[in-house]
């Protein structure tokens, strides 16, 4: 909380700045001030306008709001260059008019402001060399072709920036998922070492006594139903303390094997078809031949037979679930796609986290052990999803010929 009022706070005193700058602009040395003519109306509107954009802003931080800003400062810099043609400093302002846009960390945005800013310093070019409004824009005059050389030289050296700065921040924010996934982990482990052995051991005398009355014939047999259930009951907690225990667990030397992915495939897909069917769902497999990594064939099945049978809950009865194996320049990625409700963007942030799952009586255990399969092989594990659509999961694994 206090590092978003910080950040908030900072941000308010660099647009201080900024305000300032353009106020000092309209009143220091402007020879429209004293006349209080158009041109310095329409300057002053121009500096409101921006400020109010600036101001407002981290109050709707959406791509709306973003377009807003960047349309009023393109429209503040390129009036201040019509109202002032014999101040050379406005063109510069054109010129770094897609820096604004670097700072939202957009790609969209910061394309269309490139496009935009060179097709209307095009067309200003194209209009004092047409017009011969030399005598207006006598500085541009005097080597408009040096001075479009430098323009386009400009705006090559900000697409230089936007592309490095995007591609760092991309990374960190790989990099802060990685971290946050470590400590969901540790987190479900820590839990894991202080209870489950302590719950595991009242829950097997439990069952023990109960699988004892089943037994005994005194009971009816509607009794023994109820003991029946109880047991089920039982067995599901053992099974999701043995899941914590799984992740608690420090990891052991497992033996790598060349698994060739298509036989694998067919291998789970034939052990998941009757629970398709149970769903009235189909799953469907295509699989390239030369798809070979390195892994430990156990854990390489259960990670898939936990992504496919999510797929299989989460689809509409009647849909298919399709999985494709292929191979992608030095990796080989499967994807997993249903049909169901599909997810949105924080659902999605919040997979594997302990304890969250869109299933009624899910954990999100089982998601984590993905993860963490994923993870131990030098894998990447990917969800895509649109509400109402369906969700697509991509597992990249780097090819065998890559991990010997």
């Amino acid at each position: 909380m206090n590092t978003y009022f910080n950040l908030k706070r900072n941000y308010y005193i660099g647009m201080g700045f900024v305000i300032a700058a353009m106020i000092t602009g309209l009143l220091w040395g402007n020879p429209h001030f004293h006349q209080m003519d158009s041109t310095f109306t329409m300057h002053m509107l121009l500096v409101a306008a921006v400020s109010l954009c600036l101001l407002m802003y981290p109050a709707f931080q959406n791509r709306v709001m973003k377009t807003v800003l960047i349309s009023a400062a393109i429209a503040y810099f390129y009036t201040i260059f019509f109202l002032y043609p014999d101040t050379w400093s406005t063109f510069i302002y054109i010129c770094l008019i897609p820096a604004i846009s670097i700072l939202f960390f957009d790609p969209k945005l910061f394309y269309l402001t490139l496009f935009m800013n060179t097709a209307a310093i095009t067309s200003i070019v194209s209009y004092v060399m047409i017009t011969q409004k030399g005598g207006l824009y006598v500085l541009m005059k005097q080597d408009l072709i040096g001075n479009m050389i430098n323009f386009f030289g400009s705006q090559i050296i900000l697409c230089l920036l936007f592309y490095l700065t995007y591609l760092r921040i991309k990374k960190q924010r790989l990099y802060y998922e990685q971290i946050q996934q470590a400590e969901r982990i540790k987190t479900a482990g820590q839990l894991a070492a202080a209870v489950a052995h302590e719950i595991r051991n009242p829950l097997t005398v439990v069952k023990g006594f109960l699988q004892l009355y089943e037994q005994d014939s005194s009971y009816n047999e509607e009794a023994k139903k109820h003991f029946a259930l109880m047991i089920d009951e039982l067995d599901t907690a053992e099974e999701v303390i043995s899941q914590f225990l799984s992740l608690s667990a420090p990891s052991k030397e497992v033996s790598m094997e060349k698994i060739k992915i298509k036989e694998s495939l067919y291998s789970v897909v034939g052990l998941l078809h009757s629970y398709g069917l149970l769903h009235a769902n189909r799953i469907e497999l295509e699989a390239e031949e030369e798809c070979m990594i390195a892994a430990n064939q156990i854990e390489f099945k259960q990670l898939c037979i936990n992504l496919i049978k999510n797929a299989i809950e989460a689809s509409e009865e009647g849909h298919s679930v399709l999985v494709r194996a292929k191979r992608v320049k030095q990796n080989v990625e499967i994807c997993i796609i249903d049909h169901g409700k599909g997810m949105s963007e924080t659902e999605i942030q919040s997979l594997g986290t302990p304890f969250y799952s869109l299933k009624s009586k899910g954990t999100g255990l089982g998601l984590m052990i993905c993860f963490n399969i994923v993870k131990k092989y030098k894998g990447t594990i990917r969800f895509q999803s649109v509400k109402e659509k369906g969700t697509t999961v991509t597992i990249q694994f780097p090819l065998y010929e890559e991990m010997i």
